[in-house]
Order: C-alpha cells, then sequence, then structure tokens
C-alpha cells in the first residue's frame, strides 16, 4: 500500500509503498484511511525543525495523526468497535499504567506516545490503531469532515483550560486550523472574539466566514492596537497559536490583571518575563496541549451540528500520493486544513 513516510532526519519525506497490515493483535484495529488531515506538528517533522529529533530514533516513520477512516479489522478481545464502523482515532496512545493513567488523565501519561510522530500513522491507505483509542461517529457525518475531529478537540481543550465565559473579551493569535477552531468554541460559548494574524489575509477571510467578525492583520497594526480599536481596554482571555514565542510577550501585554492566557503552539525559541510585573499583575498562564476525552467527543458533536460551516476549514484536498504537493501548500498559509485523501489509490 503507498504511505507518506519520514525516512531520515533531513528535510521532507517520501511517497513509498510497504505492506499492508496484517490481521491485528490483541487489542488493536486496522482502519481503511478515508482522509487525513496535515497538521502544524506534521509540518515541524517534515521540515525537520528543531524540537523533533525524538522521533530519529523511530525513522522510517508514516506520517499523520489527524484521520478518519472505517474499521476493517479488529484483533481479540476489542469490543468497543467492529468491522465497519466509521471512526476517528485519538492519537496519544497512553501507557496504561503510570499515576495520570491511573487518575483516567490519559493525556497526561508520562510515557505516552504518538501516532504518527512515535508509531505509524495515518498518511497511508491503512493504519493499525489502538482499538481503544478510536471514537465512533455519527452516521450523518461525512468521514472527510470527521478528520477534523482531532484538530478541533484541541482546540476544544485550550478554549476549555480558558475557562472562557459569556462576554470575556478574547483574543486568538493565529488563523491557523487550531486558531480558527478556538475562534470558533470561544464565540459559541458567547466571547467576544477578535483573531489575529501577520500577512494572514487568505485565513482571516476564512475566519469572517465562520462568523469571526473582528479580525486584525499585524503586518498593518500592532496587537495593541488592535485591540485598542476593538476592545478600547485590555482583554480578559488570550489563547496562542502561533508558534512564534513573541507572540505570548505581547498577547500578555494585552491581557487584563487575572486575565488567563492559554499558549497551545508549540515553540523552538524561549521568552523572557518580567515576573515582577507578571505576578503584580495576577495573570495566569496556563498550557494546552493534546485533548481529553470528554473535548473529542464535543468536537464529534460540534462537527456534526455544524457541518456546512466547520466544512470551510477543509479548504484543499490531494490524493495521498501528492502528499508533497498538500505538505508545500500547508507551508505556504494559503490554506487552513489540506486533506490527503488516499481512496481509490493503487499502488
Amino acid at each position: 500500500m503507498l504511505a507518506f513516510r519520514k525516512t531520515g532526519p533531513v528535510f521532507g519525506a517520501a511517497i513509498v509503498t510497504v505492506p499492508s497490515p496484517v490481521l491485528p493483535a490483541a487489542g488493536m484495529a486496522i482502519i481503511d484511511v478515508a482522509a487525513a488531515g496535515i497538521c502544524g506538528s506534521d509540518i515541524h517533522a517534515y521540515e525537520w525543525t528543531s524540537g523533533y529529533e525524538f522521533m530519529e530514533k523511530f525513522l522510517p516513520l508514516t506520517l499523520g495523526h489527524e484521520f478518519s477512516g472505517i474499521v476493517s479489522a479488529v484483533g481479540e478481545g476489542v469490543s468497543n468497535i467492529r468491522v465497519g464502523d466509521r471512526v476517528i482515532c485519538w492519537p496519544t496512545i497512553a501507557c496504561g499504567k503510570c499515576h495520570a493513567c491511573s487518575a483516567r488523565r490519559p493525556q497526561d501519561c508520562s510515557d505516552r506516545r504518538i501516532i504518527g510522530l512515535h508509531v505509524d500513522g495515518g498518511f497511508a491507505q491503512s493504519v493499525t490503531v489502538p482499538a481503544i483509542n478510536c471514537r465512533k461517529l455519527p452516521d450523518d457525518l461525512p468521514l472527510d469532515l470527521a478528520a477534523l475531529t482531532e484538530p478541533l478537540s484541541v482546540a476544544v481543550h485550550a478554549v476549555n483550560t480558558a475557562d472562557i465565559s459569556h462576554g470575556d473579551r478574547t483574543v486568538v493569535l493565529g488563523p491557523g486550523p487550531i486558531g480558527l477552531g478556538m475562534a470558533f468554541v470561544a464565540s459559541l460559548r458567547g466571547a467576544d472574539v477578535l483573531i489575529a494574524g501577520f500577512n494572514d489575509d487568505v485565513r482571516l477571510r476564512y475566519a469572517r466566514e465562520l462568523g469571526i467578525s473582528r479580525t486584525a492583520d499585524l503586518a498593518k497594526e500592532t496587537l495593541a492596537e488592535a485591540v485598542d480599536r476593538n476592545f478600547g481596554r485590555p482583554v480578559d482571555r488570550v489563547l496562542e497559536a502561533t508558534g512564534i514565542a513573541t507572540s505570548v510577550t505581547e498577547g500578555l501585554a494585552v491581557l487584563r490583571s487575572s486575565g488567563i492566557f492559554v499558549v497551545a503552539g508549540i515553540h523552538s525559541q524561549p521568552i523572557e518575563i518580567d515576573l515582577t510585573r507578571f505576578v503584580r499583575e495576577k495573570k495566569q498562564l496556563r498550557a494546552a496541549h493534546d485533548t481529553t476525552d470528554e473535548a473529542l467527543s464535543e468536537a464529534i458533536s460540534l462537527l456534526t451540528a455544524h457541518a456546512h460551516l466547520l466544512s470551510k476549514l477543509a479548504t484543499h484536498r490531494r490524493p495521498l500520493s501528492k502528499a508533497a504537493e498538500g505538505f508545500e501548500l500547508a507551508r505556504s498559509r494559503e490554506a487552513v486544513k489540506v486533506l490527503l485523501l488516499p481512496e481509490g489509490e493503487q499502488e
């Protein structure tokens, strides 16, 4: 079968032919992939940017962790899904033994592995995963749209971490898939949302199509100016999904006293914080990474209820055999979410 694999610790990845999965082991399932989204972490792995060196010992490796599909086989002892089920997969594989796992916090597992980063992922025609990671889908949720579940659940988790309430003045930094998802979910919760990007005209337009009327291009004005123009005072919440460390410093500067800042981006550079000012202003800095079981369930419900609107996030589709083209699209920032579609392709 075809698979898009990272073969070495250098820039790029390649379409190769690998053996199709055989009968799965106990507790495992084989998913025939319908659609798989290209994530920012996939791009980091593709580019081999700082912070992804941990992958080297797992190479060669099939990338991809945002996918949907149909169960084609299950191993012994699997009872939560069966052949023919339409599913998505939580990519975090927990050890099941540590304190966090015992406390039912698999996202905090001390020995967790990620499908597509530590073990073979979904940029393939089929993928073998732990059955316990699969979540069944409603019959009326299209499988290509369902591939947005994992990134949308990351956005839901970030909004949950921010404790957003009705009327909160909220800034979202970064109009990529996670940022757009955060802005959408926060708006649904009643927040007054401003989403900001830098030379991101295309993706800010998609934000407005999602109903986020307040947008700012930080190539044309500073964040402080944008906040003053839209709100006239500091904001209650800031959620970051840029991966640019200076955006955290800029975001803290527009946050009110006792406000909450949630960092969701992956950063290759550190920042310096004036801790005395930070303490005196009683600001809270929180991190949101991965997702939770509750956020996954909410994401599936949101996609089902708002299918037409959220389908706008899947701006481009490419066959799996043209994965490299899809990655270049995703890197160009002209796309929001690029989906790779393996269905019907020949080896």
